[in-house]
């Protein structure tokens, strides 16, 4: 027979002994959890002071104030007929060297960017009255110089730099050429809006077809379907799908879109359909889980007060579940605005130099574009990569926070 334990006992030794070691176990437990934060939080820290600090140098530009004689120089175009194809015949690639060794010394023509005859191009086209002046124009400086300017490069570099700081004529300014512009070859005139824009068109194609078509599944399943083992299995494919890796939506892009339906390669057509597919299986689960929060009794009421079954989910239900849904939405569309190699499979790693001008133009994304600048052998790439990525994490926060306000504006408590 077990002894009975007695009241006393509550306030014995041993008693206290076991509530403190609850205290301390439970002390214990906080400080991990708040370690685990403060490491989570400082390496989150360190990735975007790293990014940032290298990114944003990518948003500026070195430039070279260099004095151009145009009456003197061997350009040979008249200030009355200035055409496209007048320039292109000018040999301004070979007039922009030789104008700056004529202005900064024989050895200062390694000093320029490779394309920064397009300036001199860009700037006569603006306006042609300076072909009969000497005015002083700002040129893109080399990769090399850039770098000297801004951190550290070779001893050749930085002692340019020096001259050229001595004579007042370099300068680092912020580069709105990144912002409106598209890929190059030379990383100081590359620019992002070409792979900006392509994300843009990708991401409103993916949300186009995912969302409309995840909910309605989602209802279906939810408020319609009939509960035998077909739809046991749907549940169970819809539940694989969204754990496939992004790699085989690519290759069933790439087999279904462009082998068989022979759909425009590398356009934000084809990427928006890819990412759709694999954005669909997250919003029909969130969904799902979204309208089985919403509690019976707003069913029975509706139809108590006479409302149709149709009426029932479409003026009840759906708005009420609309917030969990939204969110499902944001999380899926975030994983397919940052996807590189489903769209790698169906040929958006092209080089595009020029913006897309619709959903079936060649294009590129943002985080293609910063895949293939990561790859380049040239310095002058790294700060830009930093800098795209900079881009990419700003609009994936802007489209972030707009799918936060509609769900918060679309919430409602019961």
């Amino acid at each position: 027979m077990s002894a009975t334990r007695n009241p006393t006992d509550w306030t014995s030794e041993a008693m206290r002994r076991r509530i403190a070691r609850r205290y301390a176990a439970e002390r214990r437990f906080k400080a991990a959890g708040l370690f685990a934060v403060l490491l989570s939080a400082a390496f989150l820290a360190f990735l975007l002071f790293t990014m940032v600090g290298n990114g944003l140098r990518g948003f500026t530009r070195t430039e070279i104030a260099v004095k151009v004689d145009f009456p003197a120089s061997p350009l040979l175009l008249d200030p009355n007929a200035i055409t496209d194809q007048a320039l292109a015949n000018a040999n301004l690639p070979m007039v922009t060297g030789e104008v700056v060794k004529k202005a900064l010394g024989a050895d200062a023509e390694e000093w320029v960017s490779p394309t920064a005859w397009t300036v001199l191009r860009d700037t006569i086209k603006a306006d042609p009255k300076i072909l009969s002046q000497t005015v002083t124009i700002k040129l893109p400086a080399s990769t090399a110089i850039d770098l000297a300017a801004k951190s550290k490069g070779s001893p050749e570099a930085e002692a340019a730099v020096d001259r050229l700081n001595k004579a007042g004529l370099l300068s680092t300014g912020f580069n709105m050429g990144f912002l409106t512009t598209s890929d190059g070859t030379d990383p100081t005139q590359v620019g992002i809006w070409g792979a900006f824009k392509g994300s843009l068109l990708t991401m409103l194609v993916t949300l186009a077809l995912s969302f409309p078509v995840g909910v309605a599944t989602a209802v279906y399943l939810e408020e319609y379907a009939r509960k035998n083992w077909m739809t046991d299995i749907i549940e169970v494919s819809i539940n694989n799908l969204a754990a496939v890796p992004s790699i085989i939506f690519g290759l069933l892009g790439l087999s279904i879109f462009l082998n068989f339906l022979h759909l425009p390669r590398s356009a934000a057509l084809v990427g928006g359909m890819t990412l759709a597919l694999m954005t669909m299986p997250v919003i029909v689960i969130a969904g799902r889980n979204a309208i089985k929060s919403v509690p019976p009794s707003i069913r029975d009421a509706a139809l108590g007060i006479g409302a149709s079954p149709v009426q029932v989910v479409f003026h009840h239900v759906l708005p009420l579940a609309l917030p969990g849904i939204l969110t499902g939405t944001i999380i899926g569309m975030a994983r397919a605005l940052g996807e590189t190699a489903p769209l790698l499979m169906i040929g958006m790693r092209a080089f595009i130099a020029t913006p897309p001008g619709g959903i079936t133009d060649p294009a590129t994304v943002l985080p293609v574009q910063i895949f293939l600048w990561s790859d380049e052998v040239s310095k002058g790439f790294v700060e830009k990569t930093s800098a795209a990525i900079i881009v990419l994490l700003v609009f994936l926060l802007a489209m972030n926070g707009l799918a936060i306000y509609l769900r918060n504006k679309f919430e409602r408590r019961w």
